[in-house]
């Protein structure tokens, strides 16, 4: 930790920082405490290159479904970690995509590296978000963008992601942590006890607009979960492995 900013890396670079069991309880134990730190002012997350997060790791979860709960009852409905009374930067280095994107969404705002691009793949893999992507996506973006998104699982690049409204700047790809480091610096200069109210509010803000729309999410997703439809993920795997890899490296 720097003068008041905290960074927290997804550590799993041979698996393109795909979320595992253990990571997700790592990710959560990580900020819960660094919520509840004083000296803590803003947290900075980011992946280990060449990824910021595959998204969930589809080989665990086609051995077991319940990586698909969040591992924590604590934690309030549609949220990958107790939510921060503080600043949050997402540093997106590589790709995000599904759970990675919903983790992106989770932050206050992005910057991204021109390495970036961004995916929902929920329905090539035949599962439903439970995150926030159906709310946090279309508040970035707009609807007509999230559903294209969703509907297709294409990818969008960093430099359209930004037209879009989903990062904030894309910079150059070494030239990322030390932008958001800066940005970060920024914040925590300021008048902390302000800052820190004018997050509360915004999330108060957030919360009046997008309460219902989240629970419509949460049941959605737990219906789906529940029903025949949601089998089979197994025999997904090996095709929507094969199709990211593809359109990540620039192929349809």
């Amino acid at each position: 930790m720097t003068d008041g900013v905290a960074t927290v890396t997804l550590n799993r670079p041979q698996s393109r920082n795909a979320i595992s069991g253990a990571l997700l309880a790592s990710l959560q134990s990580t900020m819960a405490d660094l919520g509840d730190r004083d000296d803590v002012a803003v947290v900075v997350l980011t992946g280990a290159d060449p990824a910021f997060c595959a998204g969930l790791d589809l080989k665990e979860l086609s051995r077991d479904s319940k990586l698909l709960a969040t591992g924590n009852r604590d934690l309030p409905p549609n949220s990958p970690w107790k939510p921060l009374a503080k600043p949050l930067i997402g540093a997106v280095n590589g790709v995000a995509i599904t759970g990675g994107l919903e983790l992106a969404l989770n932050c206050d705002f992005l910057v991204a590296s021109e390495r970036a691009a961004f995916a929902d793949t929920h329905a090539r893999v035949g599962i439903l978000p439970g995150w926030g992507l159906s709310v946090l996506l279309p508040q970035r973006v707009g609807f007509a963008m999230a559903r294209r998104m969703s509907f297709t699982g294409d990818f969008v690049d960093a430099g359209r992601a930004l037209e879009a409204g989903l990062v904030t700047q894309v910079v150059a790809h070494d030239q990322l942590m030390p932008t958001v480091a800066t940005l970060a610096a920024t914040i925590a200069g300021n008048h902390r006890p302000a800052v820190t109210a004018f997050h509360a509010s915004y999330r108060r803000i957030e919360a009046d607009t997008t309460e219902r729309a989240l629970e419509i999410e949460l049941e959605t997703s737990r219906s789906w979960s529940r029903s025949d439809q949601a089998g089979g993920i197994a025999d997904r795997v090996p095709g929507v492995i094969s199709r990211g890899r593809d359109q990540a490296a620039g192929r349809s």
